[in-house]
């Protein structure tokens, strides 16, 4: 099992740039890809941008330019920097694993961004 908790979230002026932070516990080995996800008011989860064991970063077009994904793995913390906020921006973001062995997922519970204009 692994265990995710983020954190950093809170109510945020457009044009800011909070950190959020996701620490890893448990079964950690197993983990690969790493992952923010989020889903505003009445609308599905989307990814925000994914991170593979080996860095490699991928991102949302509506995020791109604007946020970073990065991991350090040496503190089992996944991080996701969002600058230049927007309200459009506002979400529950979820940290999402990925463990190969047995292709089990794990998500965490969320963190709340609120942006206001």
């Amino acid at each position: 099992q692994v265990q995710l908790v983020e954190s950093g979230g809170g109510l945020v002026q457009a044009g800011g740039s909070p950190r959020l932070s996701c620490a890893a516990s448990g079964d950690i080995i197993c983990i690969s890809d790493m992952a923010w996800y989020r889903q505003a008011p009445g609308r599905e989860r989307e990814l925000v941008a994914d991170i593979s064991s080996g860095g490699h970063t991928n991102y949302a077009e509506s995020v791109k330019g604007r946020f970073t994904i990065s991991r350090d793995n040496a503190k089992n913390t996944l991080y996701l920097q969002m600058n230049s906020l927007k309200p459009e921006d506002t979400a529950v973001y979820y940290c999402f694993a990925h463990c190969p062995e047995g292709g089990r997922d794990y998500w965490g519970k969320g963190t709340l961004v609120a942006v206001s204009s």
